[in-house]
């Protein structure tokens, strides 16, 4: 026998988005990793002005590149020799012109991506710790000259910047992901900004989530408590609010 489809209670959601009364109702939901369905990895969220400081990141790199190259001029201008030193910092500094390059490209199709490595970022340390090495040479080949011994502060300089361009390559791909959302068959957790406490809760601890403000939610919980959270310092933040709302939403029609 026919039945007619079980609809979905949606509560305040149905005054609030027609679209996303449709997606409930019929229980429409997006299979990608960026989407709210049931066991998908989490959602890596990102600040709402991450491309323009990652792009900022990005062109700060042209400080290394021109320290590379007043080296390399003063190579060619001086009475130093081509040695096989001077050619690795050229062969260094080109392949750090093309991972910034790169990595400005990338920005443009899609910037909202991040690779486990930073490999601009090591390839900056490369050419700090190889002009650090050149200079710290240069000062100690005159030394032995003249017989007379300096402490040289530039070179520990360099050194101590590539160890922390190192540090920023191993590093910033664990620093962006602390911000996550995820979405699964028995709850939901994620942390919404870099420094705040992670959240958690089962779909049986809340009554319901209703939408606060435009990138906002409230969530009631079955013990009368409570909790708001809001995605509006986040990029594209109203989408991923409206993620965790369908998600709610179509809770009664999966019963």
């Amino acid at each position: 026998m026919w039945r007619p489809k079980k609809q979905a209670n949606l509560g305040p959601l149905e005054k609030y988005s027609p679209v996303l009364v449709w997606l409930a109702k019929n229980a429409v939901l997006p299979t990608m990793k960026t989407a709210a369905s049931a066991g998908t990895e989490p959602i890596t969220l990102y600040h709402r002005r991450h491309t323009q400081r990652t792009r900022g990141k990005a062109l700060s790199h042209l400080a290394p590149a021109a320290v590379l190259l007043v080296s390399a001029l003063g190579a060619f201008t001086s009475s130093e020799s081509l040695s096989a030193l001077v050619w690795l910092e050229f062969a260094i500094g080109a392949a750090y012109l093309v991972l910034m390059v790169r990595e400005l490209r990338h920005l443009g199709h899609g910037p909202l991506h991040h690779e486990r490595v930073a490999w601009l970022e090591i390839a900056a340390a490369g050419i700090l710790a190889l002009e650090g090495y050149h200079i710290w040479h240069r000062h100690h080949e005159a030394e032995a000259v003249s017989g007379v011994h300096r402490f040289h502060l530039l070179p520990w300089l360099y050194w101590v910047l590539a160890v922390w361009y190192i540090l920023m390559a191993f590093g910033i791909a664990r620093i962006l992901d602390r911000r996550y959302l995820h979405l699964h068959e028995e709850g939901f957790s994620g942390r919404l900004t870099l420094l705040g406490k992670p959240f958690a809760y089962r779909w049986h601890e809340v009554a319901r989530i209703e939408p606060a403000d435009n990138a906002a939610v409230i969530i009631h919980l079955t013990d009368g408590q409570t909790r708001q959270l809001s995605f509006a310092d986040l990029h594209n933040g109203a989408t991923h609010r409206d993620q965790l709302l369908t998600r709610a939403a179509a809770l009664p029609a999966e019963a």
